[in-house]
């Protein structure tokens, strides 16, 4: 049973099967976003995004698909004076990459006139954003935070 086990990681290792992890640099730069939200900085927030990157936004007021940089950025713009600064809290950040790029999802929770739970997924390519998903969760668990 052992040398199959071993051989089963052998082989999605040399297949190039993403690595699962729970830090890195992926992570990191997810961590980082989650805080430019909170925090309204917009220069720090568009800094991480490829020029061609794509938003969706399911569910809640902002509801809809945001592409490239300069549509990004006016929505983000539109929720940052919506909602003023606002603590981020998040819970079960994973983080899968291989050579091409890596995926981190998180649950995060921002904070302020009323709390807004999302289940994050973000996509890097080149260490750069290249796809973001907003899922508004409104019955997410809060003792995950």
């Amino acid at each position: 049973m052992q040398q199959k086990l071993i051989a089963v990681l052998s082989l999605s290792s040399a297949l190039g099967f993403a690595q699962i992890a729970h830090a890195g640099p992926a992570s990191d730069a997810a961590s980082a976003h989650f805080q430019a939200i909170g925090s309204g900085d917009l220069n720090q927030l568009m800094a991480a995004y490829a020029a061609d990157a794509q938003l969706n936004w399911v569910g809640g007021p902002l509801d809809g698909r945001y592409q490239g940089a300069d549509s990004i950025g006016q929505l983000w713009q539109r929720f940052a004076k919506a909602q003023g600064p606002l603590q981020v809290s998040q819970a079960g950040l994973q983080e899968a990459a291989n050579p091409k790029g890596a995926t981190v999802t998180a649950d995060v929770r921002f904070s302020g006139k009323q709390p807004i739970n999302v289940r994050y997924v973000l996509t890097y390519r080149a260490g750069k954003i290249a796809n973001e998903t907003w899922q508004v969760v409104p019955a997410l668990a809060t003792s995950a935070y």
